[in-house]
C-alpha cells in the first residue's frame, strides 16, 4: 500500500464550496482500481483546515489518479480556494495488513 497524506488550508469563504468539490473528487476517486480508500478529514478547531488521506493499492496508482478527469476538475477548482499550496507525506503501511483494506 502507498499511502499519501494532503494537507490542505482553504479560505474561509471557501470552506463549503472546498468541500463539495472535493467530495465529490473523493466519490469518483474510490472508483478506481488502484484506489482503496479516499478520505476527507476536516479539523475541529481550525475548520480550514482539511487532511486528505489517500490509500493506493501501489506506488503507479497516484499517477494514474493524476490522468483522471475528475482529479484534473478538483485540481482546478480547488486550488484558487486555497491559502497556501498544499503539501504531503507519504507513508508506507504496517497494519492492517493489505488484505485488511
Amino acid at each position: 500500500m502507498y499511502i499519501i497524506q494532503v494537507f490542505i488550508h482553504v479560505k474561509p469563504e471557501f470552506i463549503e464550496a472546498f468541500k463539495e468539490a472535493t467530495l465529490e473528487n473523493a466519490k469518483q476517486s474510490i472508483k478506481e482500481p488502484g484506489i482503496a480508500r479516499f478520505d476527507i478529514i476536516q479539523q475541529i478547531d481550525n475548520p480550514t483546515r482539511f487532511v486528505l488521506v489517500e490509500v493506493y493499492r501501489d506506488d503507479l496508482a497516484p499517477a494514474k489518479h493524476k490522468e483522471t478527469s475528475h482529479y484534473n476538475t478538483w485540481k482546478n477548482i480547488a486550488e484558487s480556494m486555497m491559502a497556501e499550496p498544499r503539501t504531503r507525506i507519504i507513508y508506507k503501511n504496517i497494519f492492517p495488513s493489505e488484505e485488511g483494506w
